[in-house]
């Protein structure tokens, strides 16, 4: 059964590493745009299981780190995903009527999407990677979550759906 559900799974996350890496990233958005990878895995962690929304955080981690767009060191982005799919899960789970609600699924992700890249950018600084102006900093990580607020109602209903056609249930968003 397990085979089944990373059989089904590991190519649903490869392609939106894929089209995040391709396609997303060639377009600059103000504000510094979003990252639709970074939404799939927080609302595939929101509909899992705690277990499996850290095995979920830890590889969309790992592909995040091994991404173009990454300047921080191998292992930063895998922890932060890590933390933050886990306890994405452990709220969603520990609260149905939050996990059944998009509007607060959408809310849930973009606090945690906030605070995950609050994350990076202070462990960045603490490992010496150069971040530049606080200021453009600070724009940046609004701009992200701002975006991250538009984008997760659309994509909610599409990776739920395909969420459940991995773990063999029906879609409750």
């Amino acid at each position: 059964m397990i085979t089944r559900r990373i059989s089904i799974s590991a190519p649903i996350i490869l392609a939106v590493y894929v089209l995040q890496e391709s396609v997303i990233n060639q377009f600059h958005f103000p504000g510094g745009g979003f990252s639709l990878f970074s939404i799939l895995a927080l609302i595939w962690a929101v509909l899992s299981r705690p277990e499996i929304a850290a095995l979920c955080g830890f590889f969309a981690g790992l592909l995040m780190d091994f991404s173009q767009s990454s300047g921080g060191p191998i292992g930063q982005w895998s922890l932060i995903m890590i933390a933050a799919c886990y306890a994405i899960s452990y709220f969603g789970s520990g609260n149905e009527s939050l996990a059944s609600n998009p509007l607060g699924v959408t809310f849930l992700v973009t606090i945690v999407f906030f605070l995950a890249e609050l994350t990076y950018v202070a462990s960045g600084a603490l490992l010496g990677v150069q971040m530049g102006e606080i200021s453009q900093t600070a724009i940046t990580l609004i701009g992200m979550s701002l975006w991250t607020l538009a984008v997760t109602p659309l994509s909610l209903p599409v990776f739920s759906r395909l969420h459940g056609l991995a773990f063999d249930k029906r879609s409750a968003i």
